[in-house]
């Protein structure tokens, strides 16, 4: 007879094993959970049931949507792929210690898990380990909380070897002061005399005062985040040679708010094919692609991962490698989703995450993008009176992108200057400097001279004439 183990099934009988798995396909919880006619070669998964929660406390009160307080925490269990059946809302002056919520609440909240027969409970809080316990023993379901959610989104979107190592350590960053609190087995003693009926846990050769269960399991996940620390490093250098390396070129990278269009903009100014799709966090690696701003001026434009209110510390730091190119750029585009009734919000809380990055002083253009989705223009006076050099477009129509492109150039011109040159055609060194640090934008020849006309930036001006180029005129 096979056994099911935490693998999968062991053992001589691998018919025994198929008929367990048949009949467990046969049992009514897959046809409420949606999955029609479950066939053994049908491997769909169910979608989990979750019940949203949200207590209001009065530092947050101005920070959430008045109409739907819930919103983004259900766009987030929805990337989750999750189906929300259920939310509560609830205002307090401060949290319980025991359950973050009241009995009362709590006691609800079980009541609706049992109506719906959900899955999961989702806070829109931060818990702690022993509220977590709390509320689970009271709902008899799955309870997470909003950092655990994004956790798990991220390491769901997570495709590059990087984007893994730099979830996988904030996940660990996040579980390790909590593990006190999460397994009751941590408090078993390794090697302590007394465990059996022959007075020792792992019998002779063993006996003695022995260390906790969560001692060992600190030093592993401690060993764990020193190594990917170190893995993250050897990516973070390499990732600031690679950035360093296009110091020649004007930089430019597109933050902003999870979800405002930035991989749409970056398509419509690029053609670079990057991934898009309407949902949160929908790609976490950064798209670096060249791009022609017209007359002879180019500029590279990177794409990084969205933001998101109250975004955990530990994803922060972990992706900073990830976020290199934001932190050594020539200027910032601000991507706004000026539809979204929360935008003033969503752009505090992106300047919140670049001051901590240390991007604060950095140049900004504010784009306030999805003008076409717009029900009320009133919407976007606002916000034009907040950021009063802002420039709204469509990325998805292309409405307003000249103006954007002109504001970029607008934005160079202090670091690039156009030059018209003159040497000695057989100065090969100077034209192969002109050609990796500037642009070339025409050049002619006659008795043995060359004039050139070509953009560089200012500072490569002194180089230039040490190498034995005449500046005949300068813009």
């Amino acid at each position: 007879m096979a056994r099911l183990t935490a693998q999968g099934f062991y053992g001589t009988d691998c018919r025994a094993a198929i008929r367990i798995v048949e009949s467990y396909e046969k049992l009514p919880i897959h046809r409420e959970f949606g999955v029609k006619d479950p066939t053994r070669t049908d491997h769909r998964l169910a979608r989990e049931t979750a019940i949203l929660v949200g207590v209001i406390l009065p530092e947050r009160a101005g920070r959430v949507d008045p109409y739907d307080p819930l919103k983004e925490l259900h766009a987030l269990a929805d990337a989750a792929g999750a189906i929300v059946v259920d939310k509560i809302i609830q205002r307090r002056e401060r949290i319980d210690p025991a359950g973050y919520v009241g009995k009362g609440k709590l006691e609800e909240i079980a009541r609706r898990v049992e109506q719906h027969r959900a899955d999961v409970v989702i806070f829109d809080n931060e818990l702690s380990p022993s509220q977590i316990r709390e509320i689970e023993a009271i709902a008899r379901c799955k309870v997470l909380d909003r950092t655990e959610l994004i956790l798990d989104i991220f390491a769901s979107r997570a495709r590059t070897h990087a984007a893994r190592l730099q979830v996988e350590l904030a996940q660990l960053q996040y579980t390790a002061p909590r593990l006190r609190g999460m397994w009751t087995h941590l408090e078993r003693i390794a090697g302590a005399g007394g465990g059996t009926k022959a007075g020792a846990v792992g019998g002779i050769g063993t006996r003695g005062p022995g260390e906790r269960q969560i001692e060992i399991d600190r030093r592993i996940v401690q060993r764990r985040m020193t190594f990917l620390r170190q893995q993250l490093a050897g990516i973070d250098r390499r990732k600031l040679r690679e950035v360093k390396a296009r110091s020649d070129y004007f930089q430019v990278s597109l933050v902003g708010y999870t979800n405002a269009g930035k991989s749409t903009l970056m398509n419509a100014l690029t053609d670079a094919g990057a991934y898009v799709e309407d949902k949160l966090f929908a790609t976490l690696d950064t798209l670096t692609r060249r791009w022609d701003l017209g007359g002879g001026q180019v500029a590279l434009l990177s794409d990084t991962v969205g933001f998101v209110r109250d975004l955990p510390h530990h994803l922060v730091a972990s992706f900073r490698a990830t976020l290199e190119e934001t932190l050594h750029a020539d200027l910032l585009m601000h991507v706004v989703d000026a539809s979204a009734a929360d935008a003033a919000e969503q752009i505090g809380s992106v300047e919140a995450v670049l001051a901590e990055l240390g991007c604060a002083d950095t140049p900004t253009v504010v784009v306030l993008n999805k003008i076409d989705a717009l029900t009320e223009p009133a919407a976007l006076t606002l916000l034009t009176n907040r950021k009063p050099q802002a420039v709204p477009i469509s990325a998805r129509t292309g409405a307003g992108v000249p103006e954007l492109v002109q504001s970029v150039i607008d934005c160079m011109r202090g670091r690039y200057v156009r030059a018209r040159l003159e040497a000695e055609a057989a100065n090969g060194k100077l034209l192969a400097y002109l050609s990796q640090y500037g642009h070339v934008l025409n050049q002619s020849y006659n008795d043995g001279v060359v004039q050139i006309d070509t953009r560089l930036p200012r500072a490569e001006l002194g180089r230039v004439t040490a190498l034995g180029a005449r500046v005949l005129e300068l813009e």
